[in-house]
């Protein structure tokens, strides 16, 4: 079992990396962002709630996040561990995580941050067009679809994200730096923090997230042992 926080900025590869935990290790990636558009898509009340600040790339209040995520958390699945993206986002969230897990008698193994630059996370967010049909993601400069604006599993027209649009993008951006990097402070102090550099590639990225786990189950099994 193994519960682990990805952190880093809109546009790091938190998703990425944790789909390709999930894969290996067969523990659910509980994404925030996920859930938060499944609810708007599904006109839910959280969704309804939500979806203005989406919009507006404000983070939505952690009345709402936490009602969510408590709500996936006690799901069978989730029991056996978890990858979390995009959660907590906000020392106030992690607070009610740490609370939260103490309560089913567990505690998070690593939290693992992603850097990536500015201009770099601008030119991955601002190229992806998305399948409002299929949910099929494309970015027009890495990997296009066949016909321009076209997807290509079911020919519908690809949309950009109002919140992947070059100024809303510019918002969140500064909305992380301010609301979420005392979030890498709150896990230093407990010693769970690792950094890793987003822009190494997928493969070596992945490689460097495994040893951060592996070594953090070991120094755990030796506390125990």
């Amino acid at each position: 079992m193994i519960r682990i926080v990805l952190l880093g900025p809109p546009g790091s590869g938190k998703g990425t990396q944790a789909s390709a935990l999930q894969k290996r290790r067969g523990i659910p990636h509980i994404a925030s962002g996920d859930l938060l558009r499944a609810n708007v898509r599904d006109n839910t009340e959280l969704g309804r709630q939500a979806k203005p600040y989406m919009n507006r790339g404000d983070l939505v209040p952690d009345t709402l996040i936490l009602d969510m995520m408590a709500e996936r958390l006690s799901q069978p699945d989730a029991r056996k561990g978890c990858i979390l993206d995009g959660f907590p986002r906000t020392v106030a969230q992690a607070e009610a995580l740490e609370q939260r897990l103490e309560q089913i008698g567990c505690e998070l193994d690593a939290v693992i941050y992603l850097r990536v630059p500015e201009a770099e996370i601008l030119r991955r967010l601002s190229g992806r067009r998305t399948c409002p049909a299929c949910n099929a993601v494309y970015h027009v400069d890495t990997m296009p679809p066949q016909r321009e604006g076209i997807c290509d599993a079911c020919a519908a027209e690809l949309v950009q994200r109002q919140d992947e649009k070059p100024d809303v993008i510019r918002k969140r951006l500064e909305v992380y730096e301010e609301q979420t990097q005392p979030l890498l402070r709150f896990y230093r102090g407990r010693s769970l923090l690792h950094e890793i550099d987003g822009t190494i590639g997928v493969d070596n990225a992945m490689d460097a997230i495994e040893d951060i786990v592996a070594n953090a189950r070991a120094s755990a099994q030796e506390q125990t042992a």
